[in-house]
Parts: structure tokens; C-alpha cells; sequence
């Protein structure tokens, strides 16, 4: 942690301020492994400090290497009286993440002299290269959730309703250790599998019917995510078309991710495969995107996006058909860029399971 902290700080100068606020949950997490829910840093070239209320101050003091404040105030008046204190001029705040009611009582507990300056995205950039002990919290999180995917897979019959098998699914991942999903899981049945992002309903799973299944586990902060396909009988041939062009897309995908390659160049091979297939106008959403401490993190996979991938990153191969009134199809994989391309993380095989 003291090393992401002082990597933090050597950023101060080219950014031109003297401190930075750190608000967002995940950054804070990153920069001191702190999971509560009341949490400020305030990163300096002196140092870090680190504000919680009363109900963390123990936990905090045991396991944060950097100097802990317990505040009964609110924590940005504690981090204000801080500032002043250490007479630290200039300071950023991530402006996707201050609360504009906390930026308001910043700016007023700030004299005179001192200024607020929005970093955007700083700490989210830094997160994008994992650790190698990222990386293993990552293979865990990954590992964890393809073994709850199989294990209720194997039990899922027609006349299962997708909340039912999404709450067995979520179960399963806490009962092998996971925090919590990652994310809601998805369960959309038939042709309730053409919403890429549906919220599991009361349907049941029909006989000759499509079941898409998207799902993450938390495990240590760290987050997985699949999308796997099964079918309730023999798959039809509109089925198993569908199904190989999606696959062959996302073969396409992974075999673009290397160093270098630029997040666009990635989702343009997937979309080349859908394009020949007739299928482009039905893929719907980015390729994929990045995760670690959130489920979705830079950089996101999408057509204009020019991020270069550096090993080390995490992100998620996914593209995906959507048919109205028919189904859809989506195949996602976790992926890790390595030095000369890439590495599948993701266990559970790729083939349309008939159930």
C-alpha cells in the first residue's frame, strides 16, 4: 500500500497541486485496503492520512500503515482542518467521485489562498495496471465464480424462474468464500436473453429455450466476470449459427489483446466477424472493459477508445448478438494482457451446454 501511496504522491507536482483527496471507495480501497463505508485519504508529498469515523477507528488503526484520524466531525471538515493545518495550498479531488455537497463544505472550510483543483481520473488510471498480487486476487475471484457457475449449472432444469437460479447462483458464490457478486447477476430466459443487461424476473425457463447467465464474484475487493450460454433441448440451427458467430467474434477479440494494441483495435476485431455474419447492427455494446476493485474499470473496449493495453491489465472480452422476439447470445471471458498477448482466465468452457 505504501508504495501505490507514494506512487500517488510523485504525480502531485505534474498535476500542480500540493495534496490529493481521494473519496471514491475502490481508490481508497486501493490505497489502503480499507472496505468500510466512511472513508477519506488525503495523499501528500509528506505523506498519507487517512480519515474514518468512531465505528472504524480500531479496525483502522490496526490495519492502515498510514497515519489514521478518527473523526466525530464529518470527514471532509476533519480533512479540511488538516489542510489547513499542513498549510496545503492546492488541492485535487476526483471530480467524478466529491460529493458536490462535501466539495461545497471544502471550499468553505478552505480559507482564503487555498484552492480546489478536479483531477478527473487520476487514481482509475493508476489502477489500470494490476499488481502481481492484484493479478492472483483476480485468478481467485476468476477461479471461485466459474466453480459456482458449474455447480448450479449442473443442477438447472426447464421450470427454474431466473430468480430462482440467480439467487442459487449468488448463494453458491458466498458459500465458496466470495464477499458478495460482483455485480447483479443476469439470468434472462428465452427471448428475454436479447436485453443485454436484464434483471432477473419471475419467468421460468421454457423447453427449447435459450439461458444466458452473466455473473461475478468479489472476492478481497477483486472482481470476476463470464457470461455463458445453455440451451433447454437440442438448439435448433438459428440457435447454433447464432451461437458460432458470437464465438468466433470473441475468438477474434482475444486474439487482438496485446501490448500495444489499442482498446478500439480490439473491438473492431469483433465486430469485423459479426459485420460478415450480418449480425453487427445487433451487437449493441462495447467489447468489453477493464475490472479489478469495480466491475467495470478503464479501459472500456469500445470503438473510439485509443487506450493502449499494457500487461498487467485486466478486462473482459464480451461481445454479443441480440435478436427481438428471438434471443440473444453473449460470450464473455475474464482476460489478463501479458507480455507477448494475452492470457484466458477464465476456466469454464465456451460451448453452447444443453441442459
Amino acid at each position: 500500500m505504501e508504495q501505490r501511496r507514494q506512487a500517488t504522491a510523485a504525480r502531485l507536482a505534474e498535476l500542480k497541486i500540493d495534496a490529493l483527496l481521494v473519496s471514491s471507495p475502490p481508490s481508497v480501497r486501493y490505497l489502503t485496503d480499507y472496505a468500510g463505508s466512511n472513508g477519506l485519504i488525503l495523499v501528500s508529498r509528506a505523506g498519507a492520512d487517512f480519515f474514518t469515523d468512531p465505528r472504524y477507528g480500531l479496525e483502522a488503526s490496526q490495519k492502515i500503515s498510514c497515519r489514521v484520524h478518527v473523526a466525530k466531525q464529518a470527514l471532509i471538515a476533519a480533512a479540511a482542518s488538516l489542510i489547513k493545518r499542513k498549510k496545503l495550498k492546492k488541492i485535487g479531488f476526483e471530480s467524478a467521485w466529491l460529493r458536490f455537497e462535501d466539495y461545497s463544505r471544502l471550499k468553505e472550510d478552505l480559507p482564503l489562498g487555498f484552492s480546489l483543483h478536479p483531477v478527473g481520473r487520476v487514481l482509475e488510471q493508476q489502477r489500470m495496471v494490476k499488481s502481481p498480487s492484484e493479478i492472483e486476487q483476480i485468478r481467485r475471484s476468476v477461479a471461485l465464480n466459474s466453480q459456482a457457475f458449474s455447480r448450479i449449472l449442473a443442477r438447472t432444469r426447464p421450470g427454474a424462474s431466473e430468480q430462482e437460479i440467480a439467487a442459487r447462483l449468488d448463494f453458491e458464490m458466498r458459500r465458496l468464500g466470495a464477499e458478495k457478486p460482483a455485480f447483479e447477476t443476469i439470468v434472462a430466459t428465452g427471448n428475454r436473453s436479447a436485453l443485454p443487461h436484464a434483471h432477473p424476473t419471475g419467468r421460468v425457463l421454457g423447453v427449447n429455450e435459450l439461458l444466458l447467465i452473466d455473473m461475478g464474484a468479489t472476492l478481497h475487493g477483486y472482481s470476476s466476470d463470464m457470461t455463458r450460454m445453455a440451451f433447454a433441448g437440442t438448439p435448433p440451427k438459428r440457435v447454433r449459427d447464432l451461437y458460432r458467430a458470437v464465438l468466433e467474434a470473441q475468438l477474434a477479440a482475444i486474439g487482438a489483446v496485446r501490448p500495444g494494441a489499442t482498446a478500439g483495435k480490439v473491438d473492431s476485431a469483433a465486430r469485423r466477424v459479426l459485420q460478415a455474419h450480418g449480425l453487427d447492427r445487433e451487437f449493441v455494446h462495447s467489447t468489453g472493459h477493464g475490472l479489478g476493485l469495480e466491475i467495470h474499470e478503464p479501459p472500456r473496449l469500445g470503438k473510439r477508445d485509443k487506450t493502449r493495453l499494457e500487461a498487467g491489465m485486466a478486462i473482459t472480452i464480451e461481445p454479443g448478438a441480440y435478436l427481438a422476439d428471438f434471443g440473444g447470445v453473449r460470450i464473455e471471458d475474464t482476460v489478463l494482457v501479458t507480455a507477448h498477448g494475452c492470457e484466458v482466465l477464465t476456466p469454464t468452457p465456451k460451448e453452447l451446454v444443453q441442459i
